[in-house]
Order: C-alpha cells, then structure tokens, then sequence
C-alpha cells in the first residue's frame, strides 16, 4: 500500500458572492430568486509547501432542514453556522501533521456529535463536513498535481471503507471505482414546480438563454428530464399532460425520466395511489414509459419508518425509488435498502468520503440481492467555475452516466463572476464552456451531454485559478445585512 499524503491545514477563509436565479426555482416548499454563494479556502501545508484549496456552495434554503415555519434568514445563519464549526474542528483535526482519512474520521465524527448535541440535522451537519473536506481534496490534489480520481486509484488518500462501515470491511476505493472516469455525462435537465414550458409561458428574458422547456430542449439536445411535483393531483396532472406534450413534441426519437416528490407525501400508500392515477392517465403513458425513477416522495420524517418495509415489498411492479434528503448519515443508506428502496442520491453536499462509500455499499447489495441498485446524480443548483465542476469530476468518477444539472438554467452561465474568472474558465475548459455571443461564459451542453475531459484531467475538476479575497468576506456581509439579500 503507498504511503498516504499527510498535511498540515494552517487556516480557513469564508467569503460570499450573493447570486440571483434568471426566474424562481420552485422545489418542494422553496421557491429560490437568490442565495449566498459561500466560498471557503483553506491553506494547507503538504512537504513544506504551501498549498491553497477550495470550494463552494450555494447555500439553498429549505432543503436541508425543510421546516416551512423558519424565516430564511434564519435557514441560512443556521446554515453558515454549522459550516464555521466544521471549519474549526477541521482546523483543530489538523493542526499536526495527519492523512486525509484520518482527519476525515476526526471531523465526521466530531462535527457529528456537535449536530447531535445541538439537534441540528444530520443532513445540515454534513454540509459542513463536505465544505472542508472538498476544499482539502482541491488542495491535496493541487499538491499531487493529479486530478481526484488518480489520487483514489493509487490509494494516495488512504481512504479505508471498512472503518466508514464495517460491512465493507477488505474492499478497496479502487475495486469500486471505475477504471476511468467517464468522458461525457448527459444533462438530465430539471423541470421546477413553476418552470415555464412554452413559448406562451416565457416570461421574456431575453438574456440569450432559453427560458422555457421547448427551447432548452431544442438549444441543448436534451434527452433526460427530472421532473418535480408537489402531490397534489389537481395540480399536478394537467402540468404533467403538459409537460408529456411538450416532450414528445420536441424529443420525436424518445426521452428518458425520473419523477421527484419532494417529501411531500407522508405514507407510500398514498404515493402509491398518486402514481397509479398518473399511469391511468392516456396523456401519461409515454411519460410513464420513460420513468427511470422515482426520487424521495416521502418526507424524510416517514422515510425510513418501519412500515415502509412492507409497502415497497407489496409494490412490486412498481418503479425504483430511491432516497434523497434522507440519505443524511451514514446509517442511513444501509437502513433503506434493507427496507426495500433501490439507491440514493449523489450530492457533492452531503459528502465525498460518505459517497464512495454509498458506492461502494450499493455494488456489494446489488450482488447479493441480485437486483439493480441506483446511484444517481442530482443537483443543488450547482454552478461553476468550482462547485459544479468539482460535483462533474465526482460524478464522472463515480460512472454516473446521466446528472441532474440545474445551475445553467437557473443562472446565466458565469456572468455574476468577474471577467477574468470566465476568460479562465474559457481557457481552462474549452470543451466544457464557451463564450456565448452575448459576450458572457456559459455551460456549453452538446447532444445534451458535456464534455469532461479537462475536469477529468485538472486537480478535483477545477484548476481555474480564483482569488476569494476579491469577493466579500463573510463576518462584513453578514454585519452588512448580507443574510436579507435585499
């Protein structure tokens, strides 16, 4: 086994660019206008050089802790919160000499019992776990000079998944993985609550993007949608008739999809007779046709009950269904596929280290179960030129063929960054983005794929050079009112 790199982390910054959507991005009980774009540095000192990581987050309220009655000042100072302590026991973790693993293990576990301590969430906990440990995976890949996935297959960051859960004890990062990361990953492009589907529906940007359904699929190619619904059938029905006309209007050589129920159900019982009266519908029957899987219906509350057991054994014909929020800890996983669901979700929010080995959990059950299992790719409204693209280099490593990707349509490609951010992520990553004739940086989807081979080739997908400092730091926001976004 090579010896793992080892580190010191010397110190950790926050700054924030606030970002506003080109139109609301409704999901489950949020509607998103704006968001704190928090970036965090780190320097780390790795064979006495100095070495600077990075990542990001657009901080997205009600997802983490779906509590309708909080004012989202609140969800996001809760938010902000939780990743400062899981700097400073990051900070703590490394203030001598360790192994990435090893520190892991420390934040994890300490961060954990903070959130534990302080009945924070599990699924908010780790947010901050996933800051710190993709900002020191940046900068240990920067000190390699090899991109992540090279790192894991040389065993560099000594990562062992038996002491993340004991039932993979003996099997290696490297077993899991595929042998290469993926070269291209087809968009699988989100339909919002109250995203506009035609040209009737435009609310006439004219911002050089496509604004509605009919025309993202007509500018990108798409062939893969997620589309979200709130559970009510009065609602929901007539904008899935919709929704299945526009598709097989404009994607004549078919489509695939997957249905997100945004936890608003309570018992499967009444999901299960939702989706039996949306498969009864004619308009819907293409729809149902193309239905890959269904994501989260119950709310993270019921999830993981009991009964649920018995009701996903007496769907049999039903479609797979996977887990989303609820995949908060790591227990969480095992629990639902020993009460029947087919996988979860990767998000590069809920954690690098705990997604390997979800990975790796759902390779050893698919085999012993002997049924598919489901690891899929779902977004945050990650945008570049750091968070979507280190969310990229992940999924391609991980084999995920198809990615939920909303932050292109939610936001205007890189035009809240300044112009040498999208000149470098131009040079950077030509195959990945272009210069729109408009004149800014966007995501240059083809065939309704991206091209990753500079992701898969940069260190943990980025490698565009990016001075935080420029932006505002944290504490002044914040004292500014920051938190208002007014």
């Amino acid at each position: 086994m090579p010896e793992a790199m080892r580190f010191t982390l010397l110190k950790t910054e926050f700054h924030v660019l606030p970002m506003r959507t080109r139109f609301p991005f409704q999901y489950g009980i949020a509607s998103l206008t704006a968001l704190p774009h928090l970036l965090l540095t780190v320097k780390l000192e790795v064979n006495g050089r100095e070495i600077t990581g990075i990542a990001s987050e657009g901080l997205a309220p009600k997802w983490f802790t779906k509590n309708p009655d909080t004012p989202v000042e609140l969800d996001w100072a809760e938010m902000i919160a939780v990743i400062q302590n899981a700097a400073r026991l990051g900070l703590n973790a490394a203030r001598q000499t360790t192994g990435f693993f090893a520190w892991w293990q420390t934040l994890q576990e300490e961060q954990s019992s903070w959130g534990h301590v302080r009945n924070q969430p599990a699924l908010l906990t780790g947010l901050g776990v996933s800051l710190m440990e993709r900002a020191v995976l940046d900068g240990l890949c920067q000190a390699a000079q090899q991109p992540l996935h090279q790192l894991l297959h040389a065993d560099t960051l000594g990562i062992d998944l038996g002491a993340v859960r004991p039932e993979l004890k003996g099997l290696s990062v490297r077993a899991v993985l595929p042998e290469a990361p993926l070269q291209r990953i087809a968009v699988r492009h989100t339909i919002g609550l109250a995203d506009p589907l035609r040209a009737a529906d435009s609310p006439g940007l004219k911002d050089g993007l496509p604004d509605t359904l009919e025309d993202s699929i007509r500018a990108y190619g798409l062939r893969f949608f997620k589309i979200k619904v709130c559970g009510d059938l009065a609602i929901d029905l007539p904008r899935l008739r919709e929704i299945a006309a526009v598709l097989a209007s404009t994607c004549p050589s078919g489509y695939h999809t997957t249905l997100d129920g945004n936890e608003q159900f309570t018992d499967l019982a009444a999901f299960r007779a939702f989706e039996q009266e949306l498969r009864a519908e004619p308009a819907l029957r293409q729809l149902g046709d193309s239905l890959i899987f269904i994501e989260q219906p119950l709310h993270r509350d019921h999830a993981l009950r009991d009964d649920v057991a018995a009701a996903l054994a007496d769907w049999q014909d039903g479609p797979g269904m996977i887990i989303d929020e609820s995949d908060a800890s790591l227990g969480d996983l095992p629990r639902a596929l020993d009460l029947g669901y087919s996988g979860t979700s990767h998000k590069s929010c809920k954690g690098i280290v705990k997604g390997l080995a979800n990975a790796a959990l759902l390779r050893i059950k698919a085999a012993s179960l002997k049924r598919p299992l489901i690891l899929s790719g779902e977004d945050l409204a990650n945008v570049g030129p750091v968070s979507q693209l280190q969310d990229l280099a992940m999924m391609a490593l991980l084999g995920i063929p198809h990615v939920e990707r909303n932050g292109h349509h939610y936001f205007r490609g890189l035009d809240m960054w300044p112009q040498e951010v999208q000149e470098a992520a131009l040079r950077h990553h030509a195959g990945l983005y272009h210069r729109h004739e408009a004149g800014f940086t966007a995501l240059d989807v083809r065939g309704g794929s991206l091209e990753l081979t500079s992701v898969n080739a940069a260190p943990f997908g980025c490698a565009i050079p990016l001075d935080a400092t420029r932006y505002q730091a944290l504490k002044p926001w914040i004292l500014a009112g920051g938190l208002s976004l007014a």
